[in-house]
């Protein structure tokens, strides 16, 4: 596993892990990569600081402030995805789907113009966007979801 800093085109940076710089590049390729603050899909790699490590004949720099922080184990992230596709799995199971009309439901509810209860759906970045800047609250779910039409 890698991780890389991203950044968005808003500026925003975070973490995200990939399998390798070949893994980022395709999901990059194929638009499956979003800023989790903003939703948006223009993601490039941040600059980085290289992760550079002392020459084998002289100890740590006793300068340094913090220590560098260790990667967990793969089993370590292969157990904290899978918990967390559960937990969106669960999510979704006691959740409707709304397919494109997520958010006019979620502004409907908000509003109070339709009971509240809990959806899931497709929005566009604009969508998204004009939802977080009234204060509709909504979040990106962390894994990809296909329609229930589509599943076989």
């Amino acid at each position: 596993m890698i991780v890389f800093d991203l950044q968005c085109a808003s500026a925003h940076v975070f973490e995200a892990w990939f399998g390798s710089g070949a893994a980022f590049e395709d999901q990059q390729a194929r638009g499956l990569l979003a800023c989790p603050l903003c939703g948006d899909a223009r993601v490039i790699k941040a600059v980085m600081a290289p992760n550079v490590g002392v020459k084998g004949n002289r100890g740590a720099d006793s300068r340094s402030t913090s220590p560098t922080p260790k990667m967990p184990p793969p089993a370590e992230i292969k157990a904290a995805l899978k918990a967390l596709a559960a937990t969106q799995a669960h999510m979704v199971r006691q959740s409707t789907w709304v397919g494109r009309g997520f958010a006019d439901q979620a502004r409907a509810m908000h509003d109070g113009v339709v009971e509240q209860s809990a959806i899931h759906g497709a929005a566009t970045l604009a969508e998204a966007k004009a939802l977080h800047e009234d204060g509709v609250p909504i979040m990106p779910l962390p894994f990809p979801l296909l329609p229930p039409e589509t599943v076989n």
